[in-house]
């Protein structure tokens, strides 16, 4: 049973629902939902991934933002909590930006030789 509820662990912004409805249209994908998960931890921190799904698993958190439904496996939950996703287009680029505050350095080797690096 997939878990549906409404949730503030994770939200996004107005611009990033315009954008997955967007992208929605555009590809003429009807009843889709964005997935967002971890896809792994780098010296900068956690690393995101994002696609475009219609198969939502027995584990996955689906919540509804703005007209946008939102699925998130288990385990990324886990990471995510209070996280924005944003979608910008600026000098940084153009594209999706998660905003997690429990972002920290995965870094090990900066931990224990102090580099600045990270």
């Amino acid at each position: 049973m997939v878990i549906k509820e409404k949730t503030d662990s994770v939200s996004l912004t107005p611009a990033a629902c315009q954008a997955v409805r967007d992208l929605l249209v555009e590809r003429k994908l009807e009843g889709y939902s964005l997935r967002v998960y971890v896809s792994g931890r780098t010296c900068a921190g956690l690393q995101y991934g994002m696609a475009l799904d219609n198969n939502p698993r027995e584990t996955d958190l689906t919540f509804d933002t703005d007209g946008v439904s939102v699925l998130i496996d288990d385990q990324s939950i886990l990471f995510m909590h209070g996280a924005t996703i944003d979608f910008i287009d600026d000098a940084r680029g153009k594209g999706f930006l998660v905003n997690n505050p429990n972002q920290v350095s995965a870094c090990g080797s900066c931990e224990s030789t102090g580099c600045e690096s990270c």
